[in-house]
């Protein structure tokens, strides 16, 4: 399997132009060990997480499938539970990916509520995306995001020595609790 995956990187073409790099950020010299592949948010409603990821956001579906679990990898449900995943990608086709698992038969217990503000173990996913004014808008439309910030200029310092990063950008929870920061980088 991992040979297959690796024959086929080697064989898939160069991207036309290299990933648009941050300022003040240069390309590493040598490869780091670790790359992220993707973080898988377990949800309640795939099918209403899907119209913000994938109707909002704009990320492509790539993969849709019924999975047992084992119970033991995952630390959720108890072995033999049926769910389903959906990944999704943006522009890079191994990096940056968003899973989203629910639990169907039996479903997770639903520990209710949505958190209102952050705290020690929170997490924050922040997408870049072409029209931050416009999606910001799509996402509000979705049931069960709520919004913390409305779309609005942000400015944060550079790094090393570059100059202050502009984007636009709005902030939510999405239906299950998980908080975005939706930007677009501004030149």
């Amino acid at each position: 399997m991992i040979s297959t995956v690796l024959a086929l990187l080697a064989a898939a073409p160069a991207l036309a132009e290299p990933p648009k790099a941050a300022a003040g950020v240069e390309r590493p010299a040598e490869r780091i060990p670790t790359d992220i592949r993707r973080v898988t948010i377990l949800v309640r409603d795939i099918e209403r997480s899907l119209k913000l990821y994938r109707d909002v956001l704009g990320l492509k579906v790539n993969y849709d499938v019924p999975v047992t679990v084992s119970g033991v990898a995952l630390p959720a449900g108890v072995p033999g539970n049926k769910t389903r995943l959906v990944l999704l990608n943006g522009n890079d086709p191994w990096l940056g990916w968003i899973g989203l698992m629910q639990y169907t038969d039996p479903p997770l217990a639903d520990p209710g509520g949505y958190p209102t503000r952050l705290g020690v173990g929170g997490h924050v996913i922040v997408a870049n995306t072409d029209d931050a004014q416009k999606r910001c808008a799509m996402a509000k439309q979705v049931p069960g995001v709520t919004f913390t910030s409305e779309a609005r200029l942000q400015e944060y310092p550079g790094r090393n020595g570059a100059p202050t990063i502009r984007v636009m950008g709005c902030n939510f929870f999405d239906p299950d609790g998980t908080f975005l920061e939706l930007n677009q980088i501004l030149d």
